[in-house]
């Protein structure tokens, strides 16, 4: 049984960064330059969060399963807005990306937040559940930052006001 916990736990940034490293280097061939700015990102992002931002991981005992947190003081963020970062399932079709997103889109409506995650074309079925959870396509370019050409995207929800 996968649980979900909330918050920071020991280990919880290494934990995050290694199972992006791994699945983004196996399947879309990052390296380095990906897994650096995943791990500071996480530990400025965990250095500063609060009660009103959400972190979720997932665990089944002790092994990481997943991860979404939704970043409320992201720099990036306008008023009202919130960043999804850092959203995976180890486990692709166990149903745990669709907990993940349940989750944090009713801790986004319960707070009245806008919210916008980036990432990449090619990611099907993470698009389909942006897309299941009130998320649209705002935008997209070509990019090469991490060493391999992909098209960026940015996906946005409006905030579902109390």
């Amino acid at each position: 049984m996968i649980e979900i916990a909330r918050g920071y736990r020991p280990a919880l940034i290494g934990e995050i960064a290694a199972a992006h490293a791994r699945w983004y280097a196996a399947h879309w061939g990052f390296g380095l330059a990906f897994e650096a700015k995943v791990a500071a990102g996480l530990a400025e992002y965990m250095s500063r969060a609060g009660d009103d931002d959400l972190t979720l991981s997932a665990w089944e005992g002790e092994t990481f399963a997943g991860s979404l947190i939704v970043d409320a003081h992201d720099p990036a963020c306008r008023a009202s807005e919130a960043h999804l970062r850092w959203f995976i399932a180890v486990k692709p079709g166990a149903g745990l990306g669709k907990r993940l997103m349940g989750e944090a889109t009713a801790w986004l409506d319960a707070r009245g937040l806008a919210c916008f995650l980036d990432t990449f074309a090619g990611l099907d079925a993470a698009r389909r559940l942006y897309e299941a959870h009130g998320f649209a396509l705002a935008r997209e370019a070509s990019d090469r930052t991490w060493g391999v050409t992909v098209t960026e995207q940015r996906f946005e929800r409006p905030s579902a006001a109390p």
